[in-house]
């Protein structure tokens, strides 16, 4: 095996590991945008459930439009 076959082999390997960093680096952030989202969600149905807690029963609830 030659010298330039070797150099090209570890700059190939270390690209890849570049590569591997990024995403991971990636999918993190994106876990970390889809916990914010549903907690953000939670909170505004748990809110919306609170603010409907001294009604009279029905109001607020789904309505059957299909009849």
């Amino acid at each position: 095996m030659d010298m330039m076959s070797m150099v090209t082999g570890m700059l190939a390997a270390q690209a890849g590991n570049v590569q591997s960093q990024v995403a991971a680096t990636i999918m993190k952030s994106n876990a970390a945008a889809e916990k914010s989202t549903v907690l953000t969600l939670l909170g505004a149905a748990q809110q919306n459930m609170a603010s409907l807690a001294n009604v009279g029963a029905g109001v607020g609830g789904n309505l059957n439009i299909t009849a």
